[in-house]
């Protein structure tokens, strides 16, 4: 758990714990203090309680009596409700006599009546003799300075006319070191809540916080894994491997929060490696560089760092209309010296050869050379278009090309092509229409028996840096992801290499020189 996970959630527990104390703390701390509650129980009409013209929905004595038809009963509360006793002198009012004053705006006093509860019926002296309630207007009562002891208090139920039930009634007064104030009471029509007014609250700040401490550090981004760099990175070198770099850094790039700057820029495995060696890897910028390679660096580039990713397979593909299935690798070199000019010298249609190749910086030709070809070059290049023979050149058309994808499509559209691609772009669905793949000698490109088989046309996929990077940087953690773990390898198996990072890719790894 993160430091800041750490603060967060320590952060909810403590706000749900204060809201927890603060309202107990503070209600106790009110008690201490001398307090005189309020409040009113009942306020009902006992009357008609309408126009004197309209329907009277209502049957009762009350009806009777022309002056009582808009009459309302209110039940007045008073209470100690603090911790401290009050006594007659505790209350401050003008008045030696009286302490409190109730107010009914809108209505007239017509009568009222004290009740008190049997252990405080020493109070009714207090309103039966002197001084004892007081009617000091139309809707204004005087109430005694009556001492109340913690927990004590006393009823005033109220006749009154004109008005409406609900309507507003107040009670005002002050004390000595203490407080009046209004608490609620249910009405006798009321249904009570299940839960107390700070139950609800105390619940609704803790779900708050739990909430909070529960999700905010799942909303925050969270570290990244102790793998992960930061920084820029450039990958190039091989079109054949091209589609493993940009999965590979999309994949690190999900893994590690999306952080990392990886940019693939593919332009031939030789390339690659001759720009990361004569640049000393820096391409002018703060970026550090990993070139892929289909084989190995030529041996002066003896600065260059290297790592066994993954074996690669290659494939011959031919156009359709040449018909052959399978090719041995004497007549494969025939067609590359350029001694088979028409397929039908080695058992094809009567079609010119057309070799379709890559430029001289791909690894896949230089696989080609040094595992099919028995180390000889191909002829030299005679056509621009792969279609019409430049003057002066060989007797066989031979064009290059700078991608695999650009040698497949000429190979798909061009009767009596012959090429070459990586495994997984010469083979369907990746493959275009219009081609297809030949075995060499009967044997087929096959990743499950590529120890047993005779196949040829594989290589060693090699990344190469300008030294060992350090062990903390962006370089270093990335060929460990493309080399060690799961998710790296998974990838390179899916396009179709064997990983060198599994125990047969161990082995054939070690194998392939």
């Amino acid at each position: 758990m993160s430091w800041l996970e750490i603060t967060l959630t320590a952060a909810g527990l403590l706000l749900g714990a204060v809201s927890v104390v603060t309202p107990f703390v503070a209600d106790r701390r009110a008690r201490r203090s001398r307090r005189i509650g309020f409040r009113k129980q009942m306020d009902i009409a006992i009357g008609h309680n309408g126009q004197a013209s309209a329907d009277d929905p209502r049957l009762g004595l009350f009806n009777d009596l022309p002056a009582m038809r808009d009459a309302t009963l209110v039940l007045l509360r008073i209470e100690n409700d603090g911790s401290r006793h009050v006594e007659e002198s505790d209350y401050i009012d003008p008045s030696t006599q009286y302490g409190l004053t109730a107010e009914f705006p809108g209505r007239r006093i017509e009568a009222q009546d004290v009740t008190l509860p049997d252990e405080h019926a020493n109070l009714m002296g207090y309103f039966d003799d002197q001084p004892g309630l007081l009617v000091a207007g139309p809707s204004t009562l005087r109430i005694p300075r009556v001492p109340l002891k913690p927990g004590a208090h006393y009823k005033i139920l109220v006749l009154l006319t004109g008005g409406r039930e609900g309507d507003r009634v107040t009670v005002t007064g002050d004390l000595k070191d203490g407080t009046l104030h209004e608490n609620h009471s249910l009405t006798p029509d009321e249904k009570p809540p299940v839960f107390s007014k700070h139950a609800r609250w105390t619940t609704v700040v803790l779900g708050l916080a739990l909430i909070a401490a529960a999700t905010l550090p799942a909303a925050l981004p969270g570290p990244l894994p102790p793998e992960c760099e930061t920084g820029s990175l450039r990958l190039t070198g091989s079109t054949a491997f091209a589609p493993v770099m940009t999965e590979l850094a999309q994949k690190y790039r999900a893994h590690c929060g999306g952080g990392p700057d990886i940019t693939v820029a593919a332009h031939g495995s030789r390339t690659g490696v001759r720009e990361l060696a004569l640049t000393g890897g820096d391409p002018g910028q703060d970026t550090a560089v990993v070139a892929f390679s289909d084989g190995p660096r030529p041996a002066s580039y003896n600065r260059l760092a290297e790592s066994r990713v993954a074996v690669s397979l290659f494939a011959l593909v031919v156009h359709d209309d040449t018909r052959l299935t399978d090719l041995s690798v004497a007549d494969v070199r025939r067609l590359y010296r350029g001694e088979v000019r028409n397929w039908s010298r080695i058992g094809g249609p009567d079609l010119p050869v057309v070799l379709v190749s890559r430029t001289s910086g791909s690894g896949t030709r230089s696989a080609l050379g040094a595992r099919v070809l028995g180390g000889a070059g191909e002829p030299p290049a005679s056509s621009d278009d792969c279609v019409n023979r430049t003057p002066g050149g060989a007797p066989v058309l031979r064009c290059e090309l700078d991608s695999t994808e650009q040698v497949l499509d000429t190979v798909a559209r061009t009767p009596g092509a012959i090429g070459y691609s990586e495994l997984r772009a010469a083979s369907p669905p990746e493959a275009p229409r219009g081609l297809h793949r030949v075995t060499l000698d009967g044997h087929a490109p096959d990743l499950d028996r590529l120890e047993s088989s005779g196949y040829p046309y594989r290589e060693i996929e090699y990344a190469y840096t300008y030294g060992r990077p350090p062990a903390d940087s962006l370089a270093s953690s990335f060929l460990a992801y493309a080399l060690d773990n799961g998710t790296g390898k998974g990838v390179v198996a899916t396009h179709g290499h064997l990983p060198c990072g599994t125990p047969v890719g161990l082995r054939v790894c070690g194998a392939v020189d």
